[in-house]
């Protein structure tokens, strides 16, 4: 994966997870892994979601039953593209931000906002979908148009200001306009584990940008003390910091990554695409990447973007509202070390 800039058509967040099994010969199964009915295979489904190359593992013994799956797969990551992406010209996101309102907004919009909600409590404003105009406005000075004022952006961000419930999401606040790149991968990696799960899959990762995984390999213990067994995961969430890195088994969890320079708004790559909502600004403290542990892809996916806006001792604090969370952070001076709730 190449350093990404503010010129590239689309612009996500660099995650650095791999599923070190997974490689491009395939996942080597452990002696005797089958299943009830036949001896399990490995089946892989490679496509997009929200912009972003995305796969998924399943351990299956029908070769037609799995693609059946990966039909309804695509069929739902469309269905939730056409909630929360900013590039759909009419999804309910694009919807909302054009009008400051959405009737009857969809039960997943309402869903992932009371996570939000959540996540902006707990880590004092850290995390806040509003700075789409704050994100805005630094594309646009990086391409050399200054237009809006920074001072009139800020005053259009708070989460404090979204009214959302089962009837309608409004801007209580004129001119706002948000964003779910922090979570929404997180969100959909969530619901398309819940849908194969529902269809009797116990041992998969799915990977659409944050990765899940259920059941997997266990047959060695776990490679790092408090790691699950599992699916092995090598968390490296500064690329260029090869030595900092660890590797987990992951099971029944999920994990997400930020980097502070994974994508930047100059071509120099200094400054970062993560924005800190207290002050408008962009990040630039002593955590330079972050992979976030939690039951759940969603969580982890916002808690690993408010990681590097908190810092390490007030993630720490935020990580305690939130139990089965852990965060492996990687320090400006190159230095690891873990967090835990």
């Amino acid at each position: 994966m190449t350093h990404a800039t503010i010129n590239q058509p689309l612009m996500n967040r660099r995650r650095f997870l791999r599923i070190c099994a997974a490689g491009a010969t395939g996942l080597a199964l452990p002696a005797g892994a089958a299943m009830a009915g036949g001896q399990a295979q490995l089946y892989r489904w490679r496509g997009i979601a929200l912009g972003a190359g995305a796969e998924i593992d399943i351990l299956h013994e029908s070769a037609s039953e799995a693609k059946r799956l990966f039909t309804k797969v695509e069929a739902e990551i469309r269905r939730l593209e056409a909630i929360f992406s900013l590039y759909q010209p009419d999804s309910e996101l694009v919807r909302l931000n054009a009008n400051g309102r959405l009737s009857a907004p969809s039960l997943e919009m309402v869903d992932l906002l009371g996570l939000c909600d959540r996540l902006h409590a707990a880590t004092k404003g850290a995390f806040d979908p509003t700075i789409q105009l704050l994100w805005a406005y630094y594309a646009r000075q990086a391409s050399g148009d200054t237009g809006e004022e920074l001072a009139a952006a800020r005053s259009r961000t708070g989460f404090r200001h979204v009214v959302y419930g089962p009837g309608e999401i409004r801007f209580a606040q004129e001119g706002m306009s948000m964003s779910f790149n922090g979570i929404a991968q997180g969100y959909i990696t969530d619901r398309v584990t819940a849908l194969l799960a529902a269809e009797g899959c116990t041992n998969m990762v799915v990977d659409l940008g944050e990765i899940v995984t259920r059941g997997g390999p266990d047959e060695e213990p776990a490679l790092d003390a408090g790691a699950h067994r599992g699916w092995p995961v090598t968390l490296q969430p500064v690329a260029e910091r090869a030595e900092a890195k660890t590797r987990i088994r992951l099971t029944n969890a999920a994990v997400a990554s930020s980097a502070r320079l994974g994508t930047t708004f100059d071509q120099a790559g200094r400054r970062s695409h993560i924005i800190d909502p207290r002050t408008g600004l962009p990040v630039a403290g002593a955590v330079d990447g972050a992979s976030v542990i939690a039951p759940a892809a969603a969580l982890a996916d916002g808690l690993s973007t408010a990681a590097l806006v908190l810092e390490e001792n007030r993630l720490g604090r935020a990580l305690t509202d939130f139990p089965a969370t852990s965060a492996f952070v990687v320090r400006r001076d190159g230095s690891t070390g873990w967090l835990r709730a």
